[in-house]
């Protein structure tokens, strides 16, 4: 069912994103992840544009001879296939390679909000951090791959490809978008994978509005290089906002010893128990 007030709450969260970005204190931490963008982007357009011919043929090759009527149909189809390749790529590999930027300006983003830090790192510790970033990267590669894939096979087809699949697909593109970034600010905390997306299923609709608004901005020229940072911040601002406080009670000091990130065993928070088991924290009333 849809709720009017996370409607709303979708839109707000972008629209702060918009917002943040602009700040000063935060400018610096969003230079980075958009020269990143367009160097991948220049890099992903090329090799499409050079390779889209060859595509286009590729997958034209699977219509029957019995069905050449729907051949202007399928080259539409072929065409809008290609197009989720290149955006299925470019926010796969802008996520592996912006991965510690984006978590920094996460981590940024939420001190400006809260006036509250993370532990104190060094640059070491940032370089340390990295892998365990890119294994978080990997996790979400895992989990929706399968689904891209079998929402790619669908699409071929006749009639159900062409109407039903496209909608399931910018469907759950926008549930990814709403996972890819509020990830970062929920894994500087160390919350898993697993229980980062059962809280945000807690609110779906707000969820699929924020990550839908940024699924289309990815499909427009200069706004798709700019729009990741954006999300990043508006992503940060839902947990703040959102989740922050419903998982963690807030510390009494600022420093490092009393950071909001979560430690191993067993913690309380607002009446409910986190239980890290495996690396997988459980969270219950």
């Amino acid at each position: 069912m849809i709720e009017e007030k996370e409607v709303k709450s979708g839109f707000h969260y972008f629209v702060m994103g918009w917002h943040l970005i602009t700040q000063r204190g935060l400018r610096r931490f969003v230079v980075m992840p958009i020269l990143l963008n367009v160097v991948l982007m220049i890099g992903l357009s090329w090799l499409f544009i050079s390779q889209i011919s060859g595509m286009i043929d590729w997958i034209m090759s699977f219509l029957p001879s019995w069905l050449d009527w729907l051949s202007s149909v399928m080259f539409i189809m072929s065409l809008v296939l290609i197009l989720m390749g290149f955006y299925f790529s470019f926010t796969m590999l802008s996520g592996f390679i912006a991965a510690p930027f984006n978590g920094l300006l996460a981590e940024k983003v939420e001190n400006m909000l809260t006036g509250e830090s993370l532990a104190d790192m060094t640059m070491i510790d940032f370089i340390k951090d990295i892998p365990r970033m890119l294994v978080r990267e990997w996790q979400k590669l895992v989990y929706s791959l399968p689904i891209y894939i079998a929402l790619f096979l669908l699409g071929f087809i006749p009639m159900l490809g062409q109407s039903v699949v496209p909608v399931l697909t910018f469907i759950f593109a926008a549930w990814m978008m709403a996972i890819q970034y509020c990830d970062y600010p929920f894994d500087n905390h160390k919350i898993s994978f697993h229980t980062m997306r059962v809280k945000l299923k807690e609110n779906r609709t707000q969820s699929l509005i924020f990550g839908g608004l940024i699924s289309l901005c990815m499909f427009v020229p200069l706004v798709n290089l700019v729009v990741i940072p954006v999300a990043v911040c508006g992503a940060t601002a839902m947990w703040v906002e959102t989740y922050r406080k419903a998982l963690y009670a807030q510390p009494s000091t600022k420093n490092s010893s009393n950071s909001t990130a979560v430690s191993t065993g067993v913690r309380t928070a607002q009446g409910k128990n986190i239980d890290l088991r495996n690396n997988q924290d459980i969270v219950s009333k």
